[in-house]
């Protein structure tokens, strides 16, 4: 593998509380590695052992190929971090805040400068250089943020929870900004409560439920393995829904029980292998009942819905 962020059963207890309970987790370089899982998964936990704000109690963990706990200095050295709060001085200009990292760095003044004016170009904020901070919005917040992240070209980003609290195109330009930095080689680690957001980045995902790796692969992968398709329809009454519902999941060869039929609203639904169930089965099993339906649809599941599956499956 490139060098970039590698786990291999990671476990961590506080106390009797056990938040990790055998993490596993590869991101080449030149990738974007997404964290997903519940409030309380142990997304946070895995963070931190791998920025090195904590330790594993055992278990193994490399960042651009150096061991987390054996060598964390060298780690440091490779690695930023962006929490889910811009952490910025609101009485600086962006110019400044800027120019303070890259010179805690003990960068030279004139390299911090130009560092400092490169990057206000690359996530345009240019026009804003000489302005507080604190008289940014939420995006430019973010930006410069994520801008003074990349003041040491890190081999190894960690973005955790990035875009919450952005408005749409906000969120849309920060996102090519990651894509710009995977693309030139960084390896980027994504924490996000947005699927669609996973959906749209990562190259792979890695799905942590009570502390454990319970599914890993690309958004595609995931979707064909637990997502499969979705059956809907749509029908005139609530009544009609249930009797389309017992009807459609005989021929699916399914439980009955295993379709949601949402009342008020006339719909059933259910989900189905990929390729097994088409809306033209889904027809002729209605039409042979002689019941009405307003519209019939057969979709692949969403990442949302792949994580329902996979986090219900591994609860206790």
């Amino acid at each position: 593998m490139q060098e970039g962020v590698f786990t291999e059963n990671l476990c961590k207890r506080f106390g009797d509380f056990r938040a990790l309970d055998g993490v596993n987790l590869v991101a080449p370089a030149g990738t974007i590695g997404s964290i997903l899982g519940p409030n309380g998964a142990g997304k946070t936990t895995t963070i931190r052992i791998l920025t090195t704000l904590t330790t594993a109690d055992s278990g193994r963990a490399f960042v651009a190929g150096h061991d987390v706990h054996a060598r964390p200095h060298q780690v440091r050295s490779v690695i930023a971090l962006t929490g889910q709060f811009a952490a910025i001085d609101g009485g600086l200009s962006a110019r400044e805040n800027l120019i303070l990292i890259a010179r805690l760095h003990r960068q030279p003044r004139r390299v911090a400068k130009a560092k400092a004016d490169e990057l206000l170009e690359r996530f345009e904020l240019t026009s804003a250089a000489s302005r507080h901070a604190r008289a940014f919005s939420g995006g430019m917040r973010r930006r410069l943020d994520l801008a003074m992240s990349l003041i040491t070209s890190p081999q190894v980003l960690f973005l955790d929870e990035p875009t919450t609290g952005l408005d749409p195109p906000s969120r849309e330009r920060l996102w090519e900004v990651v894509e710009d930095l995977r693309d030139n080689g960084t390896c980027v680690i994504l924490t996000t409560q947005y699927l669609e957001e996973a959906d749209r980045l990562a190259d792979n995902i890695t799905v942590i439920n009570h502390g454990r790796t319970v599914a890993v692969g690309t958004p595609p992968e995931l979707k064909l393995a637990y997502g499969g398709e979705i059956v809907e329809v749509h029908a005139a009454s609530d009544a009609d829904a249930r009797r389309a519902a017992k009807s459609l999941a005989l021929t699916a060869g399914l439980d009955d029980s295993t379709v949601t039929v949402n009342v008020g609203s006339a719909q059933a639904r259910f989900r189905v292998q990929s390729g097994t169930f088409t809306v033209a089965a889904a027809v002729r099993a209605l039409d042979a009942e002689g019941l009405d339906f307003i519209d019939i649809n057969v979709h692949r599941a969403t990442l949302d819905e792949v994580f329902d599956v996979v986090t219900a499956a591994e609860h206790p």
